[in-house]
């Protein structure tokens, strides 16, 4: 019988994350889920804290290409805008 792991967090967790963090526990999620071991249940709560770190990752992703954007933009007075993320 396959060793049962500790349930993922809830996908809240997620939120609270860096960029780093969430996708080194997207790698971790994948890999477990890729191997099979997990019961359908905790499969089910993996893909689904799986699915809020993506989220997470790509809002991060988004807010840095904001960022960049802004800094590298040519506006008329030459000097930076402020950065406001996307809610």
């Amino acid at each position: 019988m396959p060793k049962q792991k500790t349930p993922p967090p809830a996908p809240a967790e997620a939120d609270t994350l860096d960029f780093e963090q969430a996708l080194a526990a997207l790698e971790q999620l994948v890999g477990e889920l890729e191997s099979g071991d997990q019961p359908l249940e905790q499969a089910l709560a993996s893909f689904e804290r799986g699915v809020a770190l993506t989220r997470r990752c790509q809002a991060a992703l988004r807010a840095a290409e904001q960022k960049v954007e802004i800094l590298t933009r040519d506006s008329a007075d030459g000097g930076l805008e402020p950065f406001e993320p996307e809610q």
